[in-house]
């Protein structure tokens, strides 16, 4: 194939495609779906923030519309997942468990992550917690009393906790089940018996793997946009290397001085990039952790729009909100809102709503992004929602107007 040049939009539609947001889908999910598309993406971050739904979860409901949640966990349980440090603390189908081995067995490659100083300066007490588990069975951290004298905090884990995620960062236990989202550890051999080391891949094939599944998952990848996905350290392998073995193809993006990469089972999505043929016509809310936007740099450079989660920035410094939800519509992000979802009261709040600077908040645009919202609210069991200030000042009053006439909402 020679090399193709695609405009900005469509580089844009081929990332949505890969990532299976170009098109609403229309039949009803299964727990056989959420697999599916753990397995598109490669990684599915977690995270424990829960002003709307936890991000996992989140960033399900953007490809899959409405599901049940519990299957995650269940197939986690199942042992068709696994949790480990992937992009970061990810959910990864089970068969890519030997890609991570290397990881696990050198622990002082995950820089602060790394239990190793904790285990060798304690190592009376994490053999006490592996032997708890040896002993009793699957094992929670609150299942260890607090004896330190302290009063726990986010960064005051009671030694327990941290013999345990040092023995999670190191291999030795892995994430059995969830239990109210809280992690249920057991011994490694327990929970995926019958492995051997032996079948882990050499390190060389790991980082062409790891490449490869980037930049087939993105759809298209400029080199730098590469090791972030999989949180990959140096040395890093080259993809013009891969391409010139004709396992990626290199095509040419618009305003560009720098190649992007394509995967060749993406070939045909490519053609029809390249034609014009793919639309997007996906309107939803993306979590802060769904993979278009996590990569921030690689956000403002496919799609010039500049987001930040301020969840960690106090109050009186925020711009947009705690925990603002990008809009993504017909290939474009558009804006931001700052949700809460208030189940008991089956409210969903809309705090703020900000489109992007350009965004012309069309009469079609508003009948978008309220279906949108609608959607995601019926899925909180929220069938009321509220609608704070906005920017512009005019586009709360009239999303005011389109939840009050739910029959003019194309949901």
């Amino acid at each position: 194939m020679s090399e193709l040049t695609l405009s900005i939009g469509a580089a844009r539609a081929l990332h949505l495609a890969a990532q299976g947001m170009l098109q609403p889908r229309r039949a009803r999910a299964t727990r056989d779906d959420v697999l599916a598309v753990i397995r598109r993406m490669g990684v599915l971050q977690i995270d424990t923030i829960s002003v709307v739904a936890r991000s996992p979860y989140l960033v399900l409901w953007s490809r899959l519309g409405d599901y049940d949640p519990a299957w995650l966990e269940t197939l986690l349980a199942e042992g068709r997942l696994f949790e480990y440090w992937a992009h970061e603390a990810c959910f990864v189908p089970i068969e890519d468990y030997g890609l991570y081995r290397h990881r696990m067995l050198d622990p002082h490659s995950m820089g602060w992550k790394s239990g190793a100083s904790w285990m060798k300066g304690n190592a009376g007490q994490v053999d006490r917690v592996l032997e708890h588990i040896r002993l009793n069975g699957a094992t929670r951290a609150a299942d260890f009393g607090r004896t330190d004298g302290k009063s726990g905090g986010w960064w005051e884990w009671k030694p327990e906790k941290r013999s345990l995620e040092a023995l999670f960062t190191a291999g030795k236990v892995m994430v059995a089940r969830r239990q109210n989202f809280h992690r249920v550890y057991d011994l490694a051999e327990r929970v995926l018996p019958g492995w051997d080391d032996s079948r882990a891949p050499a390190i060389e094939e790991v980082r062409r793997e790891f490449v490869l599944r980037a930049v087939k998952a993105l759809g298209l990848a400029r080199a730098a946009w590469i090791p972030d996905y999989h949180r990959t350290r140096t040395p890093h392998l080259a993809p013009q290397s891969l391409a010139d073995e004709g396992l990626l193809l290199r095509v040419r993006v618009e305003g560009w001085k720098d190649p992007v990469f394509v995967h060749p089972d993406h070939a045909a999505l490519l053609e029809e990039a390249a034609a014009g043929r793919l639309n997007p016509t996906v309107t939803t809310l993306l979590s802060p952790f769904d993979p278009i936007v996590w990569d921030r740099r690689r956000a403002l450079e496919l799609f010039g729009f500049d987001y930040r989660l301020e969840c960690y920035t106090p109050a009186e410094k925020r711009q947009y909100g705690y925990f603002t939800l990008p809009v993504l519509r017909r290939g474009q992000l558009i804006g931001r809102i700052d949700a809460k979802a208030h189940r008991t009261a089956g409210v969903f709040e809309l705090k703020s709503v900000a489109l992007e600077p350009g965004v012309r908040p069309s009469e079609r645009l508003l009948r978008d992004l309220a279906a949108a919202v609608v959607r995601c609210a019926r899925w909180h069991a929220c069938p009321a929602v509220e609608v704070g200030r906005s920017d512009p000042d005019a586009v709360a009053a009239r999303l005011r107007a389109l939840f009050s006439m739910p029959q003019a909402i194309a949901a």
